[in-house]
Protein backbone atom coordinates (compact mmCIF):
# COMPACT_ATOMS: atom_id res chain seq x y z
CA UNK A 1 0.00 0.00 0.00
CA UNK A 2 1.53 3.53 -0.82
CA UNK A 3 1.38 6.64 1.26
CA UNK A 4 -1.96 7.85 -0.44
CA UNK A 5 -3.60 4.86 -0.44
CA UNK A 6 -2.77 5.08 3.69
CA UNK A 7 -4.03 8.25 3.89
CA UNK A 8 -7.20 7.08 2.06
CA UNK A 9 -7.16 4.05 4.50
CA UNK A 10 -7.37 5.98 7.63
CA UNK A 11 -9.92 8.39 5.77
CA UNK A 12 -11.70 5.61 4.58
CA UNK A 13 -11.92 4.24 8.59
CA UNK A 14 -13.33 7.50 9.52
CA UNK A 15 -10.81 10.28 10.32
CA UNK A 16 -10.83 13.44 8.72
CA UNK A 17 -9.04 14.13 5.84
CA UNK A 18 -6.39 16.63 7.86
CA UNK A 19 -5.72 12.84 10.15
CA UNK A 20 -5.43 10.93 7.56
CA UNK A 21 -2.38 12.97 5.78
CA UNK A 22 -1.28 13.33 8.62
CA UNK A 23 -0.86 9.97 10.10
CA UNK A 24 0.33 8.95 6.53
CA UNK A 25 3.39 10.13 7.02
CA UNK A 26 4.16 9.40 11.19
CA UNK A 27 6.93 7.51 9.89
CA UNK A 28 8.88 10.61 9.03
CA UNK A 29 7.22 13.36 11.00
CA UNK A 30 8.48 11.41 14.30
CA UNK A 31 5.28 11.52 15.72
CA UNK A 32 3.23 8.73 16.64
CA UNK A 33 -0.32 7.99 14.82
CA UNK A 34 -2.13 8.40 17.78
CA UNK A 35 -0.33 12.27 18.24
CA UNK A 36 -0.37 12.69 14.54
CA UNK A 37 -4.50 11.41 14.30
CA UNK A 38 -4.20 13.90 17.56
CA UNK A 39 -2.75 16.92 16.32
CA UNK A 40 -5.51 16.88 13.07
CA UNK A 41 -8.59 16.40 15.26
CA UNK A 42 -9.76 19.84 15.09
CA UNK A 43 -8.98 20.17 11.06
CA UNK A 44 -11.21 18.40 9.02
CA UNK A 45 -14.13 19.93 7.09
CA UNK A 46 -11.99 22.99 6.62
CA UNK A 47 -11.15 23.73 10.65
CA UNK A 48 -14.63 23.00 10.86
CA UNK A 49 -16.08 25.93 8.94
CA UNK A 50 -15.38 25.19 5.02
CA UNK A 51 -12.18 27.66 5.39
CA UNK A 52 -8.64 25.15 4.81
CA UNK A 53 -9.08 22.21 3.31
CA UNK A 54 -7.90 19.54 5.95
CA UNK A 55 -5.97 17.49 3.47
CA UNK A 56 -3.78 20.97 3.13
CA UNK A 57 -3.36 21.55 6.64
CA UNK A 58 -2.34 18.30 7.37
CA UNK A 59 0.45 18.35 4.35
CA UNK A 60 1.78 21.40 5.91
CA UNK A 61 2.04 20.14 9.37
CA UNK A 62 4.12 16.98 7.48
CA UNK A 63 6.04 19.77 5.82
CA UNK A 64 6.53 21.52 9.48
CA UNK A 65 7.59 18.77 11.04
CA UNK A 66 9.95 17.14 8.64
CA UNK A 67 11.65 20.57 8.23
CA UNK A 68 11.13 22.13 11.82
CA UNK A 69 11.55 26.22 12.59
CA UNK A 70 11.90 25.62 16.14
CA UNK A 71 14.69 28.49 17.11
CA UNK A 72 12.94 32.06 16.49
CA UNK A 73 16.61 33.15 15.46
CA UNK A 74 17.09 30.80 12.66
CA UNK A 75 16.31 33.00 9.65
CA UNK A 76 17.80 29.55 7.71
CA UNK A 77 15.21 27.33 8.27
CA UNK A 78 12.10 29.97 9.00
CA UNK A 79 12.73 31.04 5.13
CA UNK A 80 12.91 27.14 4.11
CA UNK A 81 9.41 26.25 5.86
CA UNK A 82 7.89 29.60 4.47
CA UNK A 83 9.19 28.54 0.99
CA UNK A 84 8.32 24.90 1.59
CA UNK A 85 4.71 26.01 2.18
CA UNK A 86 3.95 28.20 -0.37
CA UNK A 87 5.51 25.90 -2.78
CA UNK A 88 2.64 23.05 -1.75
CA UNK A 89 0.09 26.03 -1.58
CA UNK A 90 0.94 26.70 -5.80
CA UNK A 91 1.39 23.21 -6.84
CA UNK A 92 -2.31 22.08 -4.89
CA UNK A 93 -3.92 25.33 -5.51
CA UNK A 94 -2.36 24.63 -9.99
CA UNK A 95 -4.30 21.59 -9.91
CA UNK A 96 -7.61 22.79 -8.21
CA UNK A 97 -7.73 26.29 -8.46
CA UNK A 98 -8.63 27.20 -4.66
CA UNK A 99 -7.73 25.27 -1.30
CA UNK A 100 -11.37 25.92 0.74
CA UNK A 101 -12.77 23.18 1.36
CA UNK A 102 -16.31 25.19 0.96
CA UNK A 103 -15.29 25.66 -2.40
CA UNK A 104 -13.23 22.56 -3.31
CA UNK A 105 -16.51 20.14 -2.32
CA UNK A 106 -19.05 23.18 -3.32
CA UNK A 107 -21.03 22.77 0.04
CA UNK A 108 -21.21 23.47 3.48
CA UNK A 109 -19.94 20.68 5.52
CA UNK A 110 -19.87 22.88 8.60
CA UNK A 111 -22.50 20.69 11.26
CA UNK A 112 -24.14 17.45 11.36
CA UNK A 113 -27.15 18.14 9.12
CA UNK A 114 -24.69 19.84 5.71
CA UNK A 115 -22.43 16.77 6.35
CA UNK A 116 -25.09 14.37 6.15
CA UNK A 117 -26.51 16.50 3.09
CA UNK A 118 -23.11 16.80 1.16
CA UNK A 119 -22.39 12.97 1.68
CA UNK A 120 -25.39 11.58 0.54
CA UNK A 121 -24.99 13.38 -2.44
CA UNK A 122 -21.61 12.62 -3.24
CA UNK A 123 -20.09 15.69 -3.06
CA UNK A 124 -17.45 13.75 -0.29
CA UNK A 125 -16.30 11.51 -3.37
CA UNK A 126 -13.75 14.25 -3.97
CA UNK A 127 -11.94 14.18 -0.45
CA UNK A 128 -9.77 11.04 -1.77
CA UNK A 129 -8.69 13.20 -5.00
CA UNK A 130 -7.74 15.93 -2.20
CA UNK A 131 -5.96 13.59 0.10
CA UNK A 132 -3.99 11.68 -2.46
CA UNK A 133 -3.01 15.11 -4.46
CA UNK A 134 -1.80 16.20 -1.23
CA UNK A 135 0.27 13.51 -0.19
CA UNK A 136 1.47 13.30 -3.38
CA UNK A 137 2.47 16.71 -3.89
CA UNK A 138 4.23 16.01 -0.18
CA UNK A 139 6.33 13.03 -1.51
CA UNK A 140 7.42 15.41 -4.33
CA UNK A 141 8.59 17.95 -2.30
CA UNK A 142 10.46 15.71 0.67
CA UNK A 143 12.24 13.98 -2.82
CA UNK A 144 12.98 17.33 -4.37
CA UNK A 145 14.97 18.49 -1.14
CA UNK A 146 16.66 15.14 -0.50
CA UNK A 147 18.57 15.58 -4.05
Amino acid sequence: MNRAERANAYHNSGYNCCQAVAAAFSDVTGLSEAQSLAIGGGFGGGLRCGEICGAVSGAVMVLGMTHPYTDCTDLERKQQIAHLTKEFHRRFKAEFGCERCLDLLQADISDTERFKAAKASGVMKKCPVLIAAAVEIVEQILREKTR
